[in-house]
């Protein structure tokens, strides 16, 4: 892959339903203060990313942050931060497709959801299983679909507030400042409003465990991260920008749907479906993207002896097709969850898989922290690719900052249920891995042979 794969792969996974449905609840929290929990979050992001493109930029690894963890910390943090990050994606999968075939079901409602699902996946196993650069060349287009819809979004937003459309005046400040002010709800809406965007960023990551498959793999992700942080914040602040500016931050449209609201108040005909039909394509290409990371991350395992030794397996092309005919199968399975399985079973998977990127966060900057003077060593003269700014003060304030966000978390009852979640499933796949290395050493004595390294 090329650096324009990974950009427009980063691309593609961030900008989702996150933004295009999430973001009106985050306004209704904060307010147009909700501008200043999406610079907060965004800045968050840029830092771990940062850290992240150094590493990867000095070692690219499919397994990534994972790789990145065990050099660190040690064996278990690799498999814990591997395997919590494979159940996240996975579960992921199963809401992408699910949100793919309602909003299909309604366009054709003789066509049951099951079918829809069915199609989609069929259609994007065969699009993974092809080959690499296949992969990256489709993803490309896909998301570039996104990224030419939220640009129109922004040309036609900033001419309806200066007055340049047919029928409407300049907006001036009244609904940035007025209906309460700037930040009605005051700083706790703000950090309610954190709570509501920190985790909408989320995709981003899957440039770094692209880069193993990337053509000159150390420039290609420096160039990638570089460009993608910026765009994303731009796309971001600029799109709920607009619409506070141009609708009252209490308007109950911008809830329901805020880039329909901006734009019927444009008056531009069929925007609902527009929007629909811009969300659907933006659930496909983050199923597509979360197919390739699934099973680029479990191949990254096996082969680290983490896994099952059939997700090693290849193709002439060089595709983990076991990897990626699991991480097929368990989204499907992620569907069945959705329409058999009562909501409080399926809502306890969601909170476990909502939080845990914060783990990732957290880890990583352990792990910049712990490498950091080890790649500088085996770097040389040259010198590091890329680096992070301000060493190691930045990455300790970066891990004071994700600190604070797990305070905020704990004062909202809905996302210490997040953390609860999540705290569970790091300790059962922390549980397997002991158990794993118990069973590996049993297994080395009594075949009289050396004791597996157990990487505590």
């Amino acid at each position: 892959m090329r650096a324009r794969h990974l950009t427009m792969m980063g691309l593609g996974s961030a900008i989702g339903a996150g933004l295009f449905l999430g973001s009106g609840v985050g306004i209704a929290v904060a307010g147009p203060a909700v501008l200043v929990s999406y610079a907060v979050a965004g800045l968050l992001v840029v830092l771990v990313m940062r850290m992240l493109a150094e590493m990867a930029s000095a070692v690219p690894a499919s397994g990534s942050f994972s790789v990145y963890a065990e050099r660190a910390l040690g064996r278990w943090a690799g498999f814990t931060l591997g395997w919590v990050y494979w159940f996240t994606l996975v579960m992921v999968l199963g809401v992408e497709i699910t949100g793919v075939a309602r909003i299909v079901t309604g366009w054709v409602p003789g066509v049951p959801q099951w079918g829809v699902a069915l199609a989609a996946v069929a259609l994007f196993a065969v699009v993974n299983l092809v080959g690499v650069r296949q992969f990256g060349e489709f993803e490309f287009w896909f998301a570039l679909v996104k990224v030419v819809a939220i640009v129109g979004f922004l040309v036609v937003g900033v001419a309806l507030a200066l007055g340049w459309l047919p029928g409407t005046d300049p907006v001036g400040t009244s609904n940035l400042l007025g209906h309460g002010g700037f930040a009605p709800t005051g700083l706790g809406g703000i950090a309610a409003g954190l709570l509501v965007v920190v985790f909408a960023f989320g995709g981003i990551e899957i440039v770094t465990i692209a880069s193993a498959e990337a053509r000159d793999p150390q420039r290609a992700v420096a160039r990638a991260t570089r460009s993608i942080v910026w765009r994303i914040l731009l796309f971001y602040v600029g799109a709920v920008g607009v619409m506070v500016l141009v609708l009252p931050w209490d308007a109950p449209q911008l809830v329901d749907g805020p880039f329909v609201a901006v734009l019927e108040l444009a008056g531009l005909p069929g925007a609902a479906r527009l929007m629909e039909v811009v969300v659907v394509l933006a659930l496909l290409s983050a199923f597509n993207a979360n197919i390739y990371a699934t099973s680029r991350m479990a191949y990254s395992l096996a082969g680290r002896g983490d896994g099952p030794r059939a997700l090693r397996r290849v193709s002439r092309r060089d595709v983990p097709w076991v990897a990626v005919l699991v991480s097929v199968v368990l989204g499907l399975v992620a569907v069945a969850l959705n329409w058999l399985l009562p909501d409080a079973l399926l809502g306890i998977l969601l909170n476990a898989a909502g939080a845990s990127l914060l783990v990732v966060w957290v880890l990583v900057a352990v792990s910049q922290l712990r490498l950091r003077p080890r790649l500088e060593a085996a770097a040389g003269p040259a010198g590091l690719p890329l680096r992070m700014w301000g060493y190691p003060w930045l990455t300790w304030a970066t891990l004071v900052a994700l600190a604070g966000v797990v305070v905020l978390m704990l004062t909202d009852d809905a996302a210490r249920a997040q953390l609860a979640a999540t705290a569970g499933l790091v300790a059962v796949v922390v549980g397997i891995y002991v158990v794993s290395q118990a069973l590996r050493r049993r297994s080395a004595r009594a075949s009289g042979g050396p004791a597996a390294e157990s990487g505590a």
